[in-house]
């Protein structure tokens, strides 16, 4: 396999180096503020105990029933284990904020473009809050080679992309298992459309043909934390942003992969041909006029300028430290100076690529005169500090939400519903603007929190779409009627099990390679899926997979230790002892190594 783990002396880049050593000294002070601990019991005369995070069955099926299989696997071998119940937003905290966690199942809500590898993995994350490589991982190979994909376009960027993830595939930070086929269900006879847009994104809530009198579109939904927090930049309450993309514009908007301008009426981007060896170029964004937020404020270069900045630092540069975003910092770390030319006109300077910095176009863009009044409170109450993912500007609940977005904030109960109504100033209800417009004077969420149940409320005529995937479990509860249409999309999000490398064993990439030996993909995706997934040994598909990734009945570099399903306990304890460890005489495994 192609991948070299060391780099060249000349080919570690300055800010690998120094990220890498940052991140490192930053994990090894945070032990000093009992932020990072670790819950392993590691000593070497103790059987190894630890912890799985996970969702319980109400939240997440698959999630739940992956980390069973996953305890029993572990116990076998030898290894006490717990399971570590707890809600969506607990999980997210206790991972992204609080890095307090041996290892956990999850969904990771990935991206449509491979850059989202590097905020997942790059060092300058590693002791950061938020989506931020939660893993702690450091490696300067990696740093440099996710760099360089932010550099490059064409075949050299996809040979970047191929080597991070050969490279991921021998550390495994994380561990993808499979890509979850997206079902959901929709009323037949009140709405044409469904087919042109994905209910993850704005686009499936926009250009909708809606029959004769239909003003409304009833949407459930199966958590209920829309109803409870609207902030953009909260990391425990957003995984996708469906909901912020209709309440916000940004600049540009994704779509099948590639982005397009939405409030920016034209851009002049970086060619792809540009010489890689500049470091930086230049891009400037025209934005529509006469566009306001939902309280009557234009939208102009100053908010948008204030964004990026805002994201970079919400504390604006009145705290000690920065403190960026929990969210969307990846985005825009691209960016590395924004000049306001005039009212509609910006010029951006980009450290990267001209993908990469699509990808920063697509964040929302927020009000300055509220969010930047925020800011200006939080500061009259004294001392000013700005935890990074905790204070409170990125973590309130943000309601009314104030954008930009082609629907606007109506009413919510808490736990229970969230209504918006359509803005009717938006830029897309203007004439010849050819980009899908909100049709329909309302769009309401109600929470069911069941699959099957929210099947039946379609069926009975209760509801019009279930806006959430619907667990594999609840397929079979699809009836066979002309009046319910079945809407299938892939998903780029997948479950992954995701390791604390900050702490020992965890450290220790070999035995995060046994561990996922004791995982039979093919078997979870037939026996928790039912079919409906695609095993996988890489975190993206496609052409970015380099050929020896490629899924072909087994993973490619860790196969499951076993067969059809059984696991090979003696052979999966020999991966242990191979990564350092030790077994007592009754068979399990000692804590030290």
């Amino acid at each position: 396999m192609n991948w070299n783990p060391t780099p060249s002396e000349d080919s570690v880049s300055r800010r690998s180096f120094l990220a890498a050593g940052a991140a490192g000294a930053a994990i090894t002070t945070s032990g000093c503020i009992d932020r990072v601990r670790s819950v392993v019991n590691h000593s070497t005369t103790d059987q190894l105990s630890l912890s799985i995070a996970t969702v319980p069955a109400d939240a997440d099926r698959q999630n739940v029933q992956i980390a069973r299989r996953l305890e029993e696997r572990l116990e076998k071998v030898g290894i006490d284990v717990a399971l570590d119940m707890r809600s969506r937003s607990e999980l997210l905290e206790a991972v992204l904020l609080d890095h307090d966690f041996d290892l956990y199942v999850g969904l990771h809500p990935a991206d449509y473009d491979p850059d989202f590898l590097y905020e997942a993995l790059h060092s300058t994350y590693a002791s950061e809050a938020g989506w931020q490589n939660p893993f702690g991982f450091t490696n300067m190979a990696f740093d440099t080679r996710l760099e360089e994909q932010r550099q490059t376009d064409g075949e050299d960027r996809t040979e970047d992309v191929k080597w991070v993830l050969r490279g991921l595939s021998q550390e495994k930070p994380f561990e993808p298992i499979c890509f979850p086929d997206e079902y959901r269900v929709a009323r037949a006879d009140r709405f044409d459309g469904w087919e042109d847009g994905r209910l993850a994104t704005r686009y499936g809530y926009l250009g909708l043909e809606p029959a004769d009198d239909i003003t409304r579109l009833h949407a459930l939904v199966t958590n209920s934390r829309m109803t409870v927090n609207l902030n953009p930049l909260s990391s425990t309450f957003r995984k996708r942003g469906m909901v912020i993309d209709l309440l916000y514009d940004s600049l540009g908007t994704e779509y099948e992969g590639d982005v397009t301008p939405w409030l920016a009426e034209s851009w002049d981007l970086p060619a792809e041909s540009a010489d890689t060896s500049e470091s930086t170029h230049t891009a400037t964004v025209t934005l529509r006029r006469g566009c306001q937020f939902h309280d009557g404020e234009l939208v102009t270069a100053d908010d948008v300028a204030f964004t990026y900045r805002f994201l970079e630092d919400t504390s604006l540069g009145r705290a000690p430290l920065k403190s960026p975003a929990p969210r969307y910092q990846g985005h825009v770390d691209v960016i590395d100076e924004i000049t306001i030319e005039s009212d509609y006109e910006l010029t951006f300077t980009v450290t990267g690529g001209r993908e990469p910095f699509k990808r920063a176009l697509t964040v929302p863009i927020l009000p300055a005169h509220i969010w930047r009044e925020r800011v200006n409170q939080h500061a009259v109450s004294g001392e000013f500090t700005a935890p990074q993912g905790r204070w409170s500007v990125v973590t309130d609940n943000n309601v009314p939400p104030v954008g930009s977005g082609p629907f606007q904030f109506d009413t919510r109960t808490e736990g229970e519903s969230l209504r918006l109504r359509r803005y009717d100033d938006h830029f897309t209800l203007r004439a010849g603007v050819e980009l899908p417009e909100p049709t329909l004077e309302e769009l309401r969420f109600t929470v069911d929190p069941g699959s099957a149940s929210s099947i039946g409320r379609i069926d009975d005529g209760g509801a019009d779409v279930t806006a959430s995937m619907l667990g594999a479990y609840s397929l079979g509860a699809i009836p066979d009627s002309s009046t319910i249409e079945q809407l299938k999309s892939p998903s780029r999000m997948f479950y992954h099990i995701g390791f604390n490398v900050r702490n020992s064993p965890f450290s220790n990439s070999h035995f995060r390679r046994a561990i996922t030996q004791l995982l039979d993909k093919n078997a979870i995706v037939e026996d928790v899926f039912y079919g409906n997934a695609t095993p996988t040994a890489t975190p993206v598909s496609g052409d970015w997979v380099p050929s020896d990734l490629e899924w072909d009945g087994e993973d490619p570099v860790t196969p499951f230790v076993g067969s059809n399903g059984t696991l090979n306990v003696k052979a999966a304890k020999k991966a242990f002892e191979r990564a350092g460890f030790r077994y007592d005489d009754n068979g399990r495994l000692l804590g030290g190594y």
